[in-house]
């Protein structure tokens, strides 16, 4: 999977780099968790910046291998592997911050609702296609994002939101020219590694131990009803849809 770990001056950057878009395998999903929960036991670290380079920030899990996949494995590894993966962006020991560019989806949406501080360039777009693919998930890490009310209505009709919205709801730190991106996430991860080590990852716990809503369970409880779905049939009807360029037919 692609991955490439680069670390200075207290600074951790995680790139994601997997063609065309992004979407990532069961074994990426975890290989994610394992990268970004090392890079916060680095005690050299004091901030990470989770970026990707090609077409897209994420695109979520890898539809495609999911229907290549006989039986529900991989449709349990996805849920298990993305479980794990926004959960070590949010258990990161040290603030993580999102670069993010011309699209986050599904997926996507999870580990950026989990990071710290986001930024993104111009244009780019936020959104949850699960209903449109049969599933649910990552609801929780949108509310994160955007307000309530706004947040059922993107789940419910499947329709992104642009990062200048989501700026005005003081979501995304700042949006700049995709150019700008990468030098926009470092010159707030340099702030950071600016500080004591030891108070930023103090301030990293106290921030999570202080946060109204249980992200880990609450995504679970999520994923419960994407399960549910599958076994309707509803859900492998959505992916095969998907995967074909297709109409789906539900027939409900």
């Amino acid at each position: 999977m692609g991955f490439d770990v680069f670390t200075a001056d207290g600074i951790t950057e995680v790139v994601m780099n997997n063609p065309p878009v992004n979407a990532l395998t069961v074994a990426g999903w975890f290989e994610l968790a394992e990268v970004v929960t090392e890079a916060g036991r680095d005690r050299s670290a004091s901030v990470v910046v989770m970026r990707a380079e090609g077409k897209g920030f994420n695109a979520g899990v890898d539809i495609k291998e999911m229907q290549n996949t006989s039986g529900f494995d991989a449709l349990v590894g996805a849920n298990s592997g993305c479980y794990a993966a926004f959960k070590a962006v949010y258990e990161c020991e040290v603030p993580v911050i999102a670069a993010v560019h011309d699209f986050c989806l599904g997926g996507g949406i999870g580990l950026v609702g989990n990071a710290d501080v986001i930024v993104a360039a111009e244009g780019t777009t936020f959104g949850l296609p699960e209903v449109n693919q049969g599933a649910l998930g990552a609801a929780t890490h949108l509310s994160r994002l955007v307000p309530q009310h706004k947040m059922r209505e993107m789940v419910y009709t499947a329709e992104p939101v642009t990062a200048e919205v989501m700026a005005q709801w003081g979501s995304i730190s700042a949006v700049v020219p995709r150019a700008e991106l990468r030098d926009a996430a470092m010159e707030i991860a340099a702030k950071i590694a600016s500080k004591s080590r030891t108070v930023i990852r103090a301030a990293k716990a106290s921030l999570n131990g202080i946060d109204p809503v249980d992200v880990n369970r609450s995504y679970r409880f999520e994923q419960g009803f994407t399960f549910e779905l599958n076994l309707t049939g509803v859900s492998d009807e959505a992916r095969d849809a998907f995967v074909e360029k297709r109409q789906a037919d539900f027939g409900d």
